[in-house]
């Protein structure tokens, strides 16, 4: 084992590591192998490449030297771990660190499986070529998102309905202003007050109902205006 790992960059580099921290921790190799519960032929054989360290060694050891051990990249600036404050899925576990997570409404919720199971808060894409088009589009996150207010599919639900309201009052206004501004200052305009999913209905991906081909609304809009 000792031949296979001598030279080895990597184990150079550890044994540089340890001696730098035994030296600014001022302790000898058994010292320091009494420190980490290990015994002092672990802590040499380390220091000359001939094996390992567990990396739960390593991180003790450097901060029995007061330091930290940390990833770097090719310019030597420190990268972070990912967020352990990240979001998680519905019993609490990590996703898959090198997917992209994005919330349960956007491009997912769709097929049988929405009548037969509760629609995540959140979830990813398990196919990378899925994955690498998104990121194409708008770049590689660096991090899982974390948590936030709003996050619930409803909450997430009301606020679109609310902002296609808005959008709908705002242009609604500009063109009653655009009329009054061409001199038809008594010029009727109708008020829409449909909820966002009246304009999901207009294209629907399945056949509407025979009441609905016209101006389609969803049963529960109060509104139910011609405007389209």
């Amino acid at each position: 084992m000792a031949e296979q790992l001598e030279g080895d960059p990597v184990h150079t580099h550890l044994g540089t590591m340890l001696r730098r921290i035994r030296r600014t921790a001022d302790l000898s190799q058994r010292e320091l192998a009494d420190a980490l519960g290990v015994a002092a032929s672990t802590v040499a054989r380390a220091e000359t490449g001939a094996r390992d360290l567990p990396a739960r060694a390593l991180v003790r050891a450097a901060q029995l030297a007061g330091l930290r051990v940390g990833l770097v990249d090719a310019d030597g600036r420190e990268v972070p771990g990912m967020a352990a404050s990240a979001v998680r899925d519905r019993v609490g576990r990590r996703f898959p660190a090198h997917l992209d997570v994005r919330h349960g409404d956007e491009h997912w919720w769709h097929g049988s499986e929405r009548y037969s199971r509760p629609q995540p808060w959140y979830t990813f894409d398990r196919r990378r070529q899925a994955r690498d088009e998104v990121r194409r589009l708008h770049g590689a996150p660096a991090d899982h998102q974390r948590p936030g207010p709003g996050d619930d599919p409803l909450d997430r639900a009301r606020a679109r309905d609310l902002a296609a309201a808005t959008r709908r009052a705002e242009q609604l206004a500009a063109y009653a202003a655009e009329q009054r501004r061409l001199g038809y200052p008594g010029t009727f305009v109708l008020a829409c007050t449909c909820p966002a999913a009246c304009d999901e209905l207009l294209v629907a991906e399945e056949p509407l109902p025979g009441r609905q081909h016209a101006v389609p609304h969803v049963d529960d809009c109060a509104c139910r205006c011609d405007i389209a």
